[in-house]
């Protein structure tokens, strides 16, 4: 699997394409109207933009064409279509107009392509080399996954590209600005926010700076826009720096999660955090604030097992899909040994009498077999990256357990701010 070739389409006014199965009719266009029938409309028999059927018209017509060559949709993910016959298995991933295709066989990869091709005006742009402003880079071990052109863009528009590289995107001991709760133009910092969440795809070691900044939309001052700015200058001294995702790595899947309690200091709230591994490949991360206040570190803990199982599962489902099976069961990595007690211990307490039933789930998924918990040393915990203000030297590690690197076929590397 590691050796398949993954090629890139483009369809062209995708939307165009489905056939409406609704009775839709529409006002006569101005410059076409009929002289005779001056008050009559038009029955429309294809999808046009601006439809609200228009998405769902194109999917239905895209899936008919998979369907004649045995692909089905994924259970897990309706974008994802796969045809796995026992001889050879084929992915293909969509996204509105953009197609991402791979397989085992090549000669029916590009027998597909040549169909689609006839159904459809689509343009073969080869093998993926950048796709939704990623760009993806091949090497020998696998591939780089980076945004080094959006984000050199982005610091060029807010004219931070030169300014001095942080080595962190937080401030461990933040400058007390005398004006710092003077308040700012919201709408220019939610523009500037709101462009930096794109980079997560990427870069997740930005994301609790990000998920920190996006709290204060509302109102923002002065404090927070010098909160934004520490995580543009971190970006200027690690530009070339990516995701990196190695082909040759095991199949085991598990997760590492973490969460601080009441790190919120006025509402209180903790923040959750953690990333699922398949093999050495981090492939999924969240930083996210819980919705309720929690009375103890045990039930934050057990709460964000119980968000980080839903993610686990729907990734296992995901390898399922795809033809992945599993002898043994998948692994959390946590450490706080009450929450772990907590998945096996069905007896209501003290700690566990208040928190709502469907966090309980976990406890199921541990007696069935198909999770296991293991307890983690706060010191090797891969998930303080997504809840915690962390030194130089700690962030650091935590970003190469991540995964997150400078580009290894960068010619020209950036200032490097490690």
């Amino acid at each position: 699997m590691s050796k398949w070739e993954i090629k890139q389409l483009d369809v062209k006014n995708a939307f165009l394409h489905g056939n409406l199965k609704e009775t839709v009719y529409m006002e006569q266009l101005l410059g076409f109207h009929d002289l005779l029938k001056p008050s009559h409309v038009c029955l429309l028999k294809k999808s046009l933009y601006g439809l609200k059927q228009a998405p769902r018209a194109w999917f239905d017509k895209l899936s008919q064409c998979l369907i004649k060559f045995s692909f089905l949709c994924s259970r897990a993910d309706p974008s994802l279509f796969i045809c796995n016959n026992g001889k050879y298995i084929l992915l293909l991933l969509i996204y509105v107009d953009d197609v991402i295709i791979t397989g085992s066989n090549t000669a029916f990869l590009s027998k597909i392509i040549h169909y689609l091709g006839t159904q459809f005006a689509l343009k073969d742009l080869g093998v993926i080399h950048y796709f939704l402003g990623i760009e993806v880079k091949h090497f020998n071990g696998g591939l780089f996954l980076c945004q080094s052109k959006y984000t050199q863009d982005f610091l060029k528009r807010a004219n931070m590209l030169s300014a001095a590289p942080m080595p962190t995107p937080i401030s461990v001991k933040p400058p007390n600005l005398p004006d710092a709760s003077e308040p700012v133009d919201a709408t220019e910092f939610r523009s500037i926010v709101g462009a930096l969440q794109y980079l997560t795809f990427t870069r997740p070691d930005i994301l609790y700076a990000i998920n920190k900044t996006c709290q204060h939309f509302q109102s923002p001052t002065k404090g927070n826009l010098q909160a934004v700015k520490c995580i543009l200058r971190y970006l200027c001294g690690t530009l070339n720096y990516g995701i990196r995702l190695l082909a040759q790595s095991s199949s085991t899947l598990f997760a590492c999660l973490d969460a601080d309690w009441a790190g919120c200091p006025i509402p209180r709230r903790s923040t959750s955090g953690y990333c699922v591994y398949l093999g050495a490949n981090c492939v999924s991360w969240s930083s996210k604030k819980q919705c309720t206040i929690s009375r103890s570190s045990a039930e934050v803990e057990y709460r964000a097992l119980a968000a980080a199982t839903a993610e686990l599962l729907w990734s296992s489902y995901i390898l399922q899909d795809i033809g992945f099976s599993y002898s043994k069961p998948v692994q959390f990595l946590c450490d706080n040994m009450s929450a772990l007690h907590m998945t096996t211990n069905p007896v209501f307490h003290q700690r566990t009498k208040h928190i709502q039933l469907d966090y309980h789930f976990v406890r199921e998924k541990v007696a069935d077999g198909t999770l296991i918990t293991r307890y983690l040393p706060s010191s090797q915990q891969v998930a303080d990256v997504f809840n915690k203000v962390l030194s130089k030297h700690s962030f650091n590690d935590l970003r190469f357990k991540l995964g997150v690197l400078s580009n290894p076929l960068a010619s020209l590397r950036e200032p490097d701010s490690t």
